[in-house]
């Protein structure tokens, strides 16, 4: 697998994230009996947020993982990088599903979310520059 295959590879799984988030909007919308806005429903604004935040992070994310890719980045760092954001991405996912508060999944979700948009653009430098 080339490194553009591993980036498309992680660009395809979280484009199956966002329908899944996508279609749980709707799934909660339909329970609630809301079909604009958030009718004050906290589980429609949880669901919300949670597909919120995945389209806020997932895009310029992945962007930066093809952009490696076509930098000649090695397989591995994209994988290492696309594997860790994907997973940060799903533990977010489930932890904000299940409460508004403070979960194990909304915590390390947000970390490895955070560490690869850290990562992703530093080493888009390091491939740019050196």
């Amino acid at each position: 697998m080339t490194a553009l295959e591993a980036a498309i590879l992680y660009t395809a799984l979280c484009l199956i994230l966002m329908l899944v988030l996508k279609v749980n909007v709707g799934r909660v919308r339909q329970a609630e009996g809301v079909m604009f806005g958030d009718g004050s429903k906290e589980p429609l604004q949880r669901a919300q947020r949670v597909q919120g935040n995945a389209a806020e992070d997932i895009p310029i994310t992945l962007l930066g993982l093809i952009g490696l890719a076509l930098l000649g980045a090695p397989v591995w760092l994209v994988h290492a990088l696309g594997a860790a954001f994907f997973l940060g991405r799903v533990l977010h996912a489930i932890g904000l599903s299940g409460s508004s508060g403070g979960s194990f999944g909304r915590m390390w979700g947000t970390v490895l979310s955070l560490l690869v948009m850290l990562v992703t653009p530093l080493a888009c430098l390091w491939f740019v520059i050196f």
